[in-house]
């Protein structure tokens, strides 16, 4: 498959702290790919490179055959790449439509004097199409701060699609979620994934969820890639069981 995302030797430091190493690593176009490893393994840190929020030390990232080291997240999110976030990030005053909508509509060119948001074309369509795919329909007009977390959660997933991404970037979407949330959550990701012909990079510290959505797992450990391969071979990798599995989940 062609490459969709290459992170060639990324090292990442903050003062006297290295916190990646030499990271490489490919994701196909089409698959879902999963970064994991224990506490400060240096995976929120990957993310925060590869989406233009901190530019590497060292290496360089390719997305969609085109290099964008060092360029700023806005830069990368036109090209095609979305994330959502360790912690819900949404807009919780307006209501759930209305976060979609912003959302969708950000992605349209405007020329001349800058129009307001609600001025542009209409996205009733695409923005109900994602609404109703994650059960989030029939609240449309609730402020999305009424949401429950798992609803919250399933919302910034929706702001992200909105953007129409190539790549998406997925930073523990099950966290605070219950299990039977969570259950329904990784088969609707798959799904989504499938459907849209979406490429998925995820972190996600349940190992049921990864060992359920993955077509291949890389492992951090210290900021150093450890493994990397599909999820039958990482969980009986004893690399792995030793310094991940046997050890805190970040």
């Amino acid at each position: 498959m062609t490459p969709m995302l290459e992170v060639e030797g990324v090292s990442k430091s903050f003062g006297a702290l290295a916190a990646l190493s030499r990271v490489s690593l490919m994701v196909r176009e089409g698959e879902v790919f999963s970064v994991i490893g224990p506490n400060g393994a240096g995976k929120s840190t990957l993310f925060n490179v590869i989406s233009g929020l901190h530019a590497p030390t060292a290496g360089r990232i390719v997305f969609r055959g085109k290099e964008v080291t060092g360029l700023g997240p806005e830069v990368i999110n036109r090209r095609g790449l979305a994330k959502t976030f360790q912690i819900t990030n949404i807009f919780p005053g307006i209501s759930v439509y209305d976060n979609v909508r912003v959302a969708a509509q950000s992605r349209m060119p405007v020329s001349g004097r800058l129009p307001s948001l609600w001025q542009l074309p209409d996205v009733e369509g695409p923005v109900m199409e994602l609404l109703s795919a994650f059960a989030l329909a029939a609240r449309r007009d609730e402020l999305a701060q009424n949401l429950s977390h798992g609803e919250q959660r399933y919302l910034e997933i929706c702001l992200a699609l909105a953007t129409e991404p190539a790549l998406l970037l997925l930073d523990e979407p099950t966290a605070g979620m219950t299990p039977g949330e969570t259950k329904e959550a990784t088969a609707l990701i798959r799904r989504i994934a499938l459907d849209r012909h979406l490429t998925v990079l995820l972190i996600e510290h349940d190992m049921s969820v990864v060992m359920g959505i993955s077509d291949r797992i890389a492992v951090l450990h210290f900021g150093e890639k450890i493994a990397e391969g599909s999820p039958e071979a990482i969980r009986s990798d004893p690399k792995v069981l030793d310094a991940y599995l046997g050890g805190a989940d970040e």
